[in-house]
């Protein structure tokens, strides 16, 4: 099932500039881990951003689980996308405890269902005997943990992670690496993860996409490459 499919998506901040993101087409399957490489400036974060609706492109068509979420007339807000999100900082709440921090995602599900996904999330990231502690309490492999808890808790179609590994030191990454992607293969998730590390994707990702423009010309170049 093509859980991603995206069709000649171009954007720019300014219709004066050059596009940062031009004519790009890409799909995913459900199940895939994809990495997207490429140099700062490049359009990858903003790539994460056109998918999940924080972002408006110039053109272009962008499907979610055969849903039309952005074209022609077409513009499905970021909550309404089924897609989660796990941004550099982890962006967890420092008042809520990081069994309220999982909760916070689910106000769509039935109440009576919400403490079960929770205790679900806090076993498949093994977190248990940290439900009651604050993020303050927790080091940064942990923070990144919950963050990963907290979108995947509402079961969404897609999880878009940006720059994952980048507030770990060297020492942590490799492990944390490793933990992410047996939680995402034990999901069954579908994930795009933007990375300028190399390692990252050969790590976790099925392939990974390089993009970017060429060093010789404006032209938006796009390359696959695959990982055994």
């Amino acid at each position: 099932m093509t859980i991603v499919e995206i069709k000649d998506l171009t954007f720019s901040f300014s219709r004066k500039e050059n596009p940062v993101i031009n004519d790009f087409s890409f799909t995913m399957e459900k199940g895939e881990v994809v990495g997207i490489l490429g140099q700062s400036g490049s359009g990858k974060s903003t790539l994460l951003r056109l998918i999940s609706g924080l972002e408006m492109p110039l053109k272009g068509t962008i499907k979610i689980a055969g849903k039309t979420v952005v074209g022609d007339g077409i513009f499905i807000h970021p909550e309404n996308r089924e897609v989660g999100m796990v941004f550099q900082d982890y962006a967890l709440f420092p008042h809520m405890t990081v069994k309220e921090n999982i909760l916070f995602g689910l106000t769509r599900l039935p109440r009576k269902g919400r403490k079960q996904r929770v205790d679900e999330m806090l076993e498949l990231v093994q977190m248990e005997s940290f439900a009651k502690r604050y993020p303050h309490e927790l080091s940064g492999g942990q923070q990144q943990r919950v963050a990963l808890a907290r979108a995947l808790a509402p079961k969404p179609n897609v999880l878009l992670m940006d720059e994952p590994f980048s507030n770990l030191d060297a020492d942590l990454k490799e492990s944390i690496r490793e933990e992410l992607g047996i939680i995402l293969k034990k999901a069954n998730m579908s994930c795009i993860i933007v990375t300028h590390d190399r390692k990252d994707v050969e790590a976790i990702c099925d392939y990974s996409i390089v993009i970017g423009p060429s060093n010789q010309t404006n032209d938006f170049i796009q390359k696959k490459i695959h990982h055994v």
